[in-house]
């Protein structure tokens, strides 16, 4: 969903209630400044969601990726 800082600010309870079931996008001036999300949702679970979606022949360069990231730290 997506509200304008004034909105929020009129209706702070309404919001905050709607953020325990989906995320809430404010906007100033037309362009997103923030996110109201519920701390309750899993996101290890919304990230077992994404596993898998990169194909096989891309896990070389993924492995690569990981290893050149872990150099620079």
């Amino acid at each position: 969903m997506i509200v304008s800082a004034t909105e929020l600010k009129s209706n702070l309870g309404k919001y905050l209630e709607l953020a325990a079931r989906q995320d809430i996008f404010i906007t100033r001036n037309g362009r997103n400044i923030a996110r109201l999300t519920s701390p309750a949702i899993d996101k290890l679970a919304v990230l077992d969601n994404l596993v898998g979606i990169i194909p096989a022949q891309d896990a070389a360069a993924e492995e690569e990726a990981r290893e050149e990231r872990l150099a620079r730290q």
